[in-house]
């Protein structure tokens, strides 16, 4: 089992010195990965299915793991998630590249399909056909990455006789995973992902999706042993070394902590006990 810290851009970790400290803690104590989340607006005031207040501070994902990159030297760096159609897909491709460059191969390119309308209203993306549109900046990106003389001809978008350098250090390029709980996305795992990330889940969600994830690879031809499931327990799940093994018998290879601490000093202290009860011993 794998186990990764949530939210290194968000609550007290959205100011330097405590993101930093966290990050390094994680780094020492044995994480291997810290993840983002992103939202970059918030409905205010808060309304369902909005998911935090309007004033709860998160820096940008690409910002945020470039600066962590500089405070660590190999713990992974994922986004969980981005939201891609709400995105400029060759500006992102950039963004990320230079991310990957300058932790030196670090990044887990995580991706959502988005769920707040209001949120795309503000930033001016169209709020349907979100899935395809998601999948199309993928492979829009992928080209930019990976591609001698990039070029793309989609539905959206389209480029030829253009570069974008530098690439991304991991070839052809930065390890994906899709985010979602619908069918959707676990056939966009399973059809173009190394991996899958379920969000706020128990044990008995997780089966679930499960389910969906092998019913996915099934359809796509391929193992599901092949992809890398990853899981953030629900906030009111009790992470201890049995539920962390029950997760894994699921087919749960990585747990993705929520941080439990609203200042640096009790994020620091979550972080040590999760060293001393949990990691290493699963």
């Amino acid at each position: 089992m794998k186990f990764g810290l949530f939210g290194i851009n968000t609550g007290a970790c959205a100011t330097p010195k405590c993101a930093a400290a966290v990050a390094r803690a994680a780094e020492d104590t044995g994480f291997e990965s810290l993840w983002t989340g992103e939202h970059v607006i918030l409905p205010d005031p808060q309304a369902p299915p909005s998911p935090v207040a309007a004033d709860y501070p998160m820096l940008d994902p690409a910002v945020a793991l470039a600066f962590i990159a500089a405070h660590t030297t190999k713990i992974r760096l994922g986004t969980g998630i981005i939201i891609l159609p709400q995105r400029n897909p060759v500006v992102l491709a950039k963004e990320l590249a230079s991310t990957d460059v300058l932790s030196n191969g670090r990044l887990i390119f995580g991706i959502g399909v988005g769920y707040l309308k209001p949120e795309f209203e503000a930033i001016g993306a169209p709020f349907d056909h979100k899935g395809a549109r998601a999948e199309e900046w993928l492979a829009a990106m992928i080209a930019l990455w990976s591609m001698p003389k990039p070029e793309f001809s989609g539905k959206w978008i389209k480029f030829k006789g253009v570069n974008a350098m530098p690439r991304p250090v991991q070839k052809p390029h930065p390890e994906i995973v899709f985010g979602g709980h619908s069918t959707e996305a676990y056939s966009r795992a399973a059809r173009l992902a190394k991996g899958w990330y379920g969000f706020a889940l128990d044990l008995e969600a997780t089966a679930k999706c499960v389910e969906g994830i092998r019913a996915a690879c099934k359809a796509a031809g391929r193992r599901f042993e092949e992809l890398e499931v990853s899981v953030t327990p629900g906030p009111r799940v009790k992470v201890d070394r049995d539920t962390a093994k029950r997760f894994a018998d699921l087919g749960v290879s990585r747990l993705i902590l929520l941080q439990r601490g609203a200042d640096e000093a009790a994020l620091l202290e979550s972080v040590r006990e999760n060293e001393r009860d949990l990691i290493g011993k699963v």
